[in-house]
Formats: structure tokens, C-alpha cells, sequence
């Protein structure tokens, strides 16, 4: 009887079944709870980057705060000087943050662009208060690249794309201003785009607008691309006074002019949000 007993015992065996079910829940509830967990702490560091570099915003006492980014370099450029889409300039920095440009714009509205776009393009987008955020691919890449998306993917004013051969991991643009970084963790780049991206005092064409222009002029899905070449004898100088008919085609603009009218607000949504 002992002996049947046994038997009725050993033929139930280990419940593995059961066991793999439980542990694989287990195993799912980590992978949510973590992805969360991580989710909620980056949104919680970047409100702490933008907090801190709330004092960095431009007021009337103080209007370039820029100017007490350690590292910060600035130059003096003429605005509203135009080359024509199939030229190039010989800019005076790498990248480039002022001087003359193509008549058309990059959009700026929150882009994030996979591929390296035209010089020309990007400078006139700073002239319209927009910071561009730009990036060696070979020195930042995965979580790197995606700790720079977050300060510009959907932000007003912002742009970023990669730039073969930059000489920093990391280089920082708006209109007469740069700033060159070793990290994408540097408190810096959060400062730079506080005190600069539509700051009135510092950009020449206030009201212009960041929005693509369409295709034939500035196509967001198909940019005009980068040219590493370097220019060639025939590219404009930095003292150049612009092309006649490289004005682009501004009917429907506000006042007629390239982007709008001087002393304007943004259009209608393009306002960033305080520390966005």
C-alpha cells in the first residue's frame, strides 16, 4: 500500500508549467516597471537641466547671457546677405554661424535631420533665432545621439543634424555665436539654447519664420546635402554683399519679406516654451 502510495506521489512531478508562467510574468513586470523607472528619470533630468539653465534666459539687464558660457565664442556678421542655391561660401568657421547664405532657409521647427544639409541653408536658419545643434557621427553615436534629440526633436527654433569631420563631439550654433563641447552631458548645451534660440538682442531677423518652404526651395524630406569638399576658388567670400535674384519667393510671407517683419513676434505656435 506504502509502495502504491509512492507512485501516486512521484507520477504528479514538478509543476513546470506553472513555475516557467509565474517566472515570466515576473519577467515582463521588471521589464515594464524598468522601462518606466528609466523613462520618468530621464524626464526628470531634463527638467532639472532646464531648470538650471532658466538663469541663462535673456532679460533687459541682462541681454546676452551667453556671454558667461565659459567657452562661448562670438563674431560680428552682416545679415541679409544671399547666395543663390548653387553657390557656395567660404565661411570662416567650422560650422559656420554667420555670414552669407542661401536665400532660402532650413526648417528649424524641432528637426532633427538623419543627414548632414547644406551650410548655406543651416546659417540662414540661425539668422531667424534658431540654435543648431551639431554633431560628429563618428564620436557620438546611439544613447549619445539621443541625449541631443531631446533638446531639439518637436522645440521651436531648433534644428541638429550630424556634420562629417567636426572637430568636437559636439558644436553649438545660433547667429554670431558658437560653442564646441567634448560631451553630450555638458550642462552647456542646455544654457546655449536658453540664452540664444530667439533671443531678440542677438539675431538680426526677428519674426521670421522656421517653417520648410516646400520643395524647389527647401524640401525638410530631401535637404540640399553637405559638401565636405572644401570651396572651391569660386566660392563667395565672407565679405561678400549677395547675389541679385537670390532673394527667395516670399509671396504669402508675413510683410513680404524673407520670413516677415522686422520687430515681429514668431507665427502663431512657433513660440518655445520657457526652458524648452
Amino acid at each position: 500500500m506504502k509502495s502504491a502510495r509512492s507512485s501516486v506521489v512521484s507520477k504528479k512531478g514538478t509543476p513546470w508549467g506553472t513555475i516557467i508562467a509565474v517566472v515570466a510574468i515576473l519577467a515582463l513586470a521588471g521589464v515594464v516597471f524598468g522601462y518606466y523607472y528609466v523613462n520618468s528619470a530621464d524626464k526628470r533630468e531634463q527638467k532639472s537641466r532646464e531648470e538650471a539653465a532658466a538663469a541663462f534666459a535673456p532679460s533687459a539687464e541682462n541681454p546676452d547671457p551667453s556671454l558667461k558660457i565659459p567657452g562661448i565664442v562670438t563674431q560680428q556678421y552682416e545679415a541679409s546677405v544671399h547666395v543663390l542655391p548653387t553657390e557656395r561660401v567660404a565661411y570662416d568657421k567650422t560650422p559656420a554661424f554667420g555670414g552669407p547664405h542661401d536665400g532660402f532657409w532650413a526648417a528649424c521647427t524641432g528637426i532633427v535631420y538623419p543627414n548632414p544639409v547644406r551650410t548655406e541653408n543651416m546659417v540662414h536658419s540661425l539668422e531667424h533665432g534658431a540654435v543648431w545643434i551639431a554633431y560628429n557621427p563618428d564620436q557620438v553615436t546611439g544613447d549619445a545621439v539621443n541625449k541631443l534629440r531631446v533638446r531639439a526633436e518637436g522645440k521651436p527654433y531648433t534644428m541638429m543634424s550630424p556634420y562629417p569631420g567636426l572637430d568636437k563631439p559636439v558644436s553649438l550654433q545660433a547667429w554670431g555665436h558658437q560653442l564646441k563641447l567634448d560631451s553630450v552631458d555638458d550642462e552647456r548645451i542646455d544654457q546655449f539654447i536658453a540664452a540664444l534660440r530667439l533671443n531678440p538682442s542677438t539675431y538680426p531677423e526677428q519674426g521670421a519664420s522656421c517653417d520648410a518652404l516646400g520643395p524647389g526651395r527647401f524640401d525638410v524630406d530631401a535637404p540640399p546635402p553637405f559638401d565636405p569638399a572644401p570651396p572651391g576658388p569660386d566660392a563667395k567670400p565672407m565679405d561678400y554683399k549677395g547675389t541679385e535674384g537670390a532673394e527667395p519667393d516670399t509671396t504669402g510671407m508675413p510683410g513680404g519679406v524673407p520670413g516677415g517683419v522686422p520687430g515681429q513676434q514668431p507665427p502663431a505656435g512657433q513660440q518655445p516654451p520657457a526652458g524648452g
